[in-house]
């Protein structure tokens, strides 16, 4: 089977713009969204022009609803800071999206009206077990919405072993819950795990499965490992990169120098 989509060359780096609350949910701070929004886009020129590929701008509000329900304010206000984001950086740049926890249409609508070009899901197949409660894919849905908006252009990468999927009562493995993302009609799956060894073993269970689905690090990479996780033979098409590339910690901006470290440490950049 031919990979449905073309996949960039090299090794994608997609860094991660962290959104505090936003309005609509439990712990925004009244007034904060023009500071939520000038701080994305801050980070996401930061990753552009530090030579990152592209980002993820992902919703990070505490506390999440476990279905595909999202508040008005809460949408109209990711999808201003999306706007503002791919307009700041331009073309040329990979901007995604995701609205957690599991609001895989909400996502899909904003990356079309936007011009994003993928979403990220955390459950695109089976189940995964979160503290939000148990979150349940429904792949027909989203395809079928995916289709009645004509978004089959915006790619979707999903997570098939990571922080955000396990699949829900065990006994699957990576490579097989990467089939069934793929059949499903995922572009490229993401995986991810705190140990090297255990990571690259993921890896390797997706390439005897699936050898056409490409294959994204949803964590755990830092300047120090992402030259042998992203190695030529035998790593993984790309990365999702937050935490350290964010000067002031976790959630916080994203420093251009971090990023050039990290990108002088990925495998065939100059």
């Amino acid at each position: 089977m031919e990979r449905r989509s073309a996949w960039p060359d090299g090794k994608v780096v997609l860094g991660m713009v962290h959104l505090q609350p936003l309005p609509g949910t439990p712990y925004h701070e009244e007034g904060s969204l023009e500071e939520i929004l000038s701080t994305a886009v801050a980070s996401a020129c930061a990753l552009r022009d530090g030579g990152a590929d592209g980002c993820l701008v992902q919703t990070v509000d505490r506390v999440y609803s476990v279905g595909e329900d999202v508040d008005p304010a809460r949408l109209a206000a990711f999808t201003l800071i999306v706007q503002a984001v791919v307009d700041a950086t331009g073309p040329g740049f990979h901007v995604g999206v995701q609205v957690m926890r599991a609001a895989v249409r909400a996502s899909l609508a904003v990356a079309k009206v936007t011009g994003a070009e993928f979403v990220r899901v955390s459950t695109i197949v089976g189940a995964t077990l979160t503290p939000s409660g148990l979150v349940q894919a429904d792949p027909l849905a989203v395809m079928e919405y995916r289709k009645k908006i004509n978004a089959s252009n915006v790619k979707i990468i999903a997570d098939v072993a990571s922080m955000h999927f396990s699949w829900f009562g065990g006994g699957k493995t990576p490579g097989e819950v990467a089939a069934a993302a793929w059949q499903v009609g995922a572009d490229a799956v993401a995986v991810s795990h705190p140990r090297e060894d255990a990571v690259l073993d993921m890896i390797a269970q997706v390439r005897a499965a699936v050898p056409e689905v490409p294959i994204v690090l949803a964590g755990h990479t830092h300047q120090g490992n992402v030259g042998r996780l992203l190695a030529v033979d035998g790593g993984a098409d790309g990365a999702f990169v937050g935490t350290c590339l964010e000067g002031g910690g976790w959630g916080s901006a994203i420093d251009q120098g971090r990023v050039e470290a990290y990108m002088r440490a990925v495998p065939g950049r100059p």
